[in-house]
């Protein structure tokens, strides 16, 4: 009898315990989903068409939020994707859309967040920045191909990846066919037929994400793409920001993106 006993007590506890296990997964699912929430999407309006890119808060935390602050204030309206080329990138949001085609004034640069693991691959979209790997402001880029010269390596700085388009790739793709050389202050590679950036709008709640990423990779040699910003001097590591970039790349190939100006044709 005090066996029998003893077994129904061990069963009642074991049933108790998985109760609690249970009880508790019930409670931990909510918040697992909570923890799951989708990057933020941004769509690109051109006058050429609109597009879709997803960000990669995770990754490029600082990137990715100075990004948005641009976004959120309407920085992008009515700029230009002034450098476009063939089988490289399309790059813009940095020059006004109208005579002279000035450029913007901008916030602080962000820190280079190159780092990260994202490459330079077709339709992924990055910061242009200038010689100075902490320049990056407003300006970005999208890959029209893989570009891995623009990824870190262990010599140098790279360009830092922060989303990719993940609708409307066909419009990226036109508007890096169209002629292109020297346009008003632009020197080489801007469109001929000015391709405006009409609006940028935020499409998924902006949210918040713990994971930090990896700190960035001391890289040298190409420079990727740049705007005109990129003449002025960096703040320092710690301020955060965003403006263009200049880069050089790949033989048969014009440098990568680079904020403040137009950098020469790689060689």
């Amino acid at each position: 009898m005090h066996d029998r006993n003893w077994t129904f007590t061990r069963r009642g506890a074991l049933q108790a315990a998985f109760a609690l296990i249970a009880g508790l997964c019930l409670h931990a699912a909510p918040a697992a989903a909570h923890g799951a929430l989708p990057n933020p999407e941004v769509r690109v309006n051109t006058s050429m068409g609109s597009f879709v890119i997803e960000l990669r808060p995770r990754r490029a935390p600082l990137t990715v939020k100075d990004f948005l602050h641009y976004v959120r204030s309407g920085f992008y309206t009515n700029t230009l994707f002034h450098r476009v080329v063939a089988n490289f990138i399309i790059q813009g949001g940095g020059h006004e859309a109208t005579p002279p085609y000035a450029l913007k004034p901008t916030g602080p640069p962000v820190v280079n967040e190159s780092g990260n693991g994202l490459e330079n691959r077709a339709g992924t979209v990055g910061l242009a920045r200038g010689a100075d790997p902490d320049s990056g402001t407003a300006q970005f880029y999208v890959n029209l191909v893989d570009n891995p010269e623009l990824d870190p390596l262990p010599t140098r700085w790279g360009y830092a990846v922060f989303g990719k388009v993940i609708r409307g790739m066909n419009v990226v793709e036109r508007i890096g066919m169209v002629p292109n050389g020297a346009f008003g202050p632009f020197k080489s590679y801007a469109p001929l037929k000015p391709v405006v950036i009409k609006s940028i709008q935020l499409i998924t709640p902006a949210t918040p994400h713990a994971a930090s990423a990896t700190g960035p990779a001391p890289s040298a040699g190409k420079t990727p793409p740049q705007d005109a910003a990129a003449k002025k001097p960096a703040a320092s590591r710690a301020r955060s920001g965003s403006s263009g970039s200049t880069t050089k790349a790949p033989a048969s190939k014009p440098e990568p993106p680079a904020s403040g100006g137009t950098p020469p044709p790689k060689s």
